[in-house]
């Protein structure tokens, strides 16, 4: 069976100026996928997820996120995806059930629906004694796993994250892939970046980013193969310093 394609990235360029941050990307990912998305610092990912979240323009290329065009739907993608990143999710100042009920309202769910999704949820989390506690005083692997959770509240096709499991134990990081697993499970395609190589090798697929273009792509299997490595970490030193192997 032919896999759907929820996103299809073909000659992607984004320039600022003389710099090209993006430099003729292409692939493609699957409904249901859990897809790694690596790079060194400064390879040109952050720009890359910005344009497929809707939120920047390429400067040249087709791009379609829910087979949504990136340049003439922005909005329809933001509607269609779900986003969640290390640095900014979730409001400390709310507390739990508020930041819910915040996120399903920007989301466009209806009121009855974010009630019983807010209850359900809590629940799923075993989160009912926090709901009317704020988030800031919540500990952070709590705080990553509610707003994973969050991100896929309106059940998107895509959800985009972005270093979601910095900072946490490793206990907790388990518990979070368990989590990537069962949303994966269920349909949603999940984009993810990560620093933690031992987490790639959980996903589906991996793309490896050098100098604003995608150099390496294949199962981790495949490019622990292709690269003669024990690890996706040997694979991904390989080819982020060639010189010093």
């Amino acid at each position: 069976m032919i896999p759907n394609t929820v996103i299809s990235v073909h000659n992607l360029v984004k320039r600022f100026g003389n710099f090209i941050a993006n430099d003729h990307l292409n692939f493609e990912v699957y409904e249901g996928e859990i897809f790694g998305f690596l790079g060194t610092n400064g390879a040109g990912k952050t720009t890359a997820i910005r344009i497929l979240s809707g939120l920047s323009e390429p400067t040249s290329g087709e791009v379609l996120v829910a087979g949504f065009n990136a340049r003439k739907q922005p909005e329809k993608i933001k509607k269609s995806i779900g986003y969640m990143c290390q640095k900014f999710s979730l409001y400390e100042d709310l507390t739990v059930r508020e930041n819910i009920m915040l996120y399903g309202g920007i989301y466009g769910m209806r009121k009855k629906e974010i009630r019983a999704r807010t209850n359900s949820l809590l629940a799923k989390l075993h989160f009912e004694e926090y709901g009317d506690r704020l988030i800031s005083s919540l500990p952070l692997g709590l705080r990553q796993k509610l707003a994973f959770s969050v991100a896929v509240l309106h059940e998107p096709r895509i959800v985009f994250l972005d270093e979601p499991t910095g900072g946490v134990d490793p206990i907790t990081r388990r518990q979070f892939w368990e989590m990537i697993y069962e949303t994966a499970a269920g349909g949603i395609t999940v984009f993810v970046t990560t620093h933690y190589m031992d987490e790639a090798e959980y996903c589906d697929r991996i793309s490896i980013m050098s100098e604003g273009r995608i150099v390496a792509l294949d199962t981790p299997a495949g490019l622990k193969k292709q690269y003669h490595a024990d690890s996706v970490e040997e694979v991904f030193i390989k080819i982020a310093r060639p010189g010093k192997n």
